[in-house]
């Protein structure tokens, strides 16, 4: 596994992701945009989806989350600046943040699994 082809496509992911969410559904260019987006995220998820998922599973199984892995692409920032919002990423049920909501982010430079909680809690459980 190649980190510097995974940051790489990483960042073009999430970076395609900004192009699309910056325009509207009326936009002539909206359709290829987004045929663009899902065609990295397909591209993505045959590449490195196997490792990613082992690694999802493990920070899944570490933080005592029931929650079911999802593909690596759901677990997206909104941009590359590697600190995800409180709302970014996916929502966990963690047994060691019980009753609080925590969200697992995929997050480049370098790349990471950032869990948040709230707006006091955010660490990174794993790193590539």
């Amino acid at each position: 596994m190649n980190k510097e082809d995974l940051n790489r496509a990483l960042v073009a992911l999430i970076e395609k992701k900004q192009e699309l969410t910056q325009l509207t559904y009326d936009d002539a260019r909206y359709d290829d945009v987004e045929e663009e987006l899902h065609d990295l995220e397909d591209d993505f998820n045959d590449e490195y989806g196997p490792f990613l998922e082992e690694a999802l599973e493990k920070v899944h199984a570490d933080l005592g989350s029931d929650t079911d892995v999802l593909l690596p692409t759901a677990y997206l920032p909104a941009s590359t600046s590697g600190t995800p919002t409180p709302k970014e990423g996916v929502w966990i049920d963690a047994e060691k943040y019980s009753g609080k909501e925590a969200r697992l982010t995929l997050v480049p430079n370098p790349i990471r699994l950032v869990i948040t909680v709230g707006k006091q809690v955010q660490e990174a459980v794993w790193t590539a």
